[in-house]
C-alpha cells in the first residue's frame, strides 16, 4: 500500500496545488487592483467628491479599499490551505470565496442597471448632484476658507470643458460674481483658453456656453465609472468561480487520501 507522502506527490495533486496557487496569485493581483482603484478615487478624484458635499461617494471609495483588503486576506488563507493541505482551512477558504463571489455578482449587476429606472440610490445620485453641485459653486467659490472648493470647481470646468452646474447662467447667482469689486461674468476657468480676467466676456466663442453645464458630464463620468467597476466585479467573480472549483477538487482529493 502506498504511503501518504507518496500519494500527495501524485501528478494530479501537484497539478491541482499549482493551479490553485496560480489562481491565488491572480486573486491577489485582483485585490490589489480593487484597492488601487479605491486609493486612486480618494487621491485623484477627491476634489469632485468634495463638490458633492456628501459622504456617500467617499464611502464608496473606502468600501473598495476594504474589499481589496478582504480579497488579499482571502488569498493568504487560500495559500496556507493549499500548501499545508488542511481540509478545514480549505472549507474556510471556499466559504470566503463564495461570499465575495455573491457580493461581486450583485454589485456588478446593480452597476449596470440604468439609474433612471432603478431603486432610490439612482434617484439620490441624480438629486444630490443637481442640488449640491450648484449650491456649492454659487455659495463657496472664491470664498475665504474654501480654497479647495475653488480649485475643484476650476479643475472640473477645465477638465470637462463646461461652465456652471446646469449652464453658464448659474454663475449669475454666485456670491463671488455679485461682489461689487468683481467685474467678471463667469470664472476664468470657464474660458476655452484660460487667462487672467478672461471671464469678463461670456460669449460662446470665449467660454464653454453652448457645451452645457458640468452636471450632465459629471453624471456621465460617475456612471461610466460604475459600469467599469461592474465589469471588473463580474470578471473577478468568474475568476473566483474557477477558484472554487479547484478548491472542491483539492478538498475531494485530500478526503480520498485520508482513508
Amino acid at each position: 500500500m502506498e504511503t501518504y507522502d507518496e500519494k500527495t506527490n501524485t501528478c494530479g495533486m501537484i497539478c491541482l496545488k499549482y493551479l490553485l496557487l496560480t489562481f491565488n496569485l491572480l486573486f491577489w493581483l485582483a485585490g490589489g487592483v480593487v484597492m488601487a482603484v479605491g486609493v486612486w478615487t480618494l487621491v485623484e478624484k477627491s476634489d469632485y467628491i468634495s463638490l458633492l458635499n456628501s459622504t456617500f461617494y467617499s464611502a464608496s471609495a473606502y468600501i473598495l479599499i476594504a474589499a481589496g483588503a478582504i480579497v488579499v486576506f482571502t488569498g493568504i488563507v487560500g495559500c496556507c490551505a493549499t500548501l499545508k493541505e488542511m481540509r478545514s482551512l480549505l472549507i474556510v477558504y471556499f466559504i470566503l470565496l463564495l461570499c465575495i463571489f455573491l457580493l461581486e455578482i450583485v454589485a456588478g449587476v446593480l452597476a449596470y442597471i440604468q439609474y433612471q429606472e432603478c431603486f432610490p440610490f439612482c434617484q439620490q445620485l441624480d438629486k444630490e448632484l443637481q442640488h449640491n453641485l450648484k449650491e456649492t459653486m454659487v455659495q463657496k467659490y472664491q470664498q475665504s476658507g474654501e480654497e479647495s472648493i475653488t480649485s475643484a470647481v476650476d479643475k472640473l470646468q477645465q477638465e470637462f470643458k463646461c461652465c456652471g452646474s446646469n449652464s453658464s447662467s448659474d454663475w449669475s447667482d454666485s456670491v463671488w460674481i455679485l461682489t461689487p469689486s468683481n467685474d467678471r461674468l463667469v470664472p476664468d476657468s470657464c474660458c476655452k483658453t484660460p487667462s487672467n480676467l478672461c471671464g469678463r466676456r461670456d460669449h460662446p466663442s470665449n467660454i464653454y456656453k453652448v457645451e452645457g453645464g458640468c452636471i450632465t458630464k459629471l453624471e456621465t463620468f460617475i456612471l461610466s465609472q460604475l459600469q467599469i467597476l461592474g465589469a471588473v466585479a463580474i470578471g473577478i467573480a468568474f475568476l473566483q468561480l474557477v477558484g472554487m472549483i479547484l478548491v472542491c477538487c483539492l478538498y475531494r482529493s485530500l478526503k480520498e487520501e485520508s482513508y
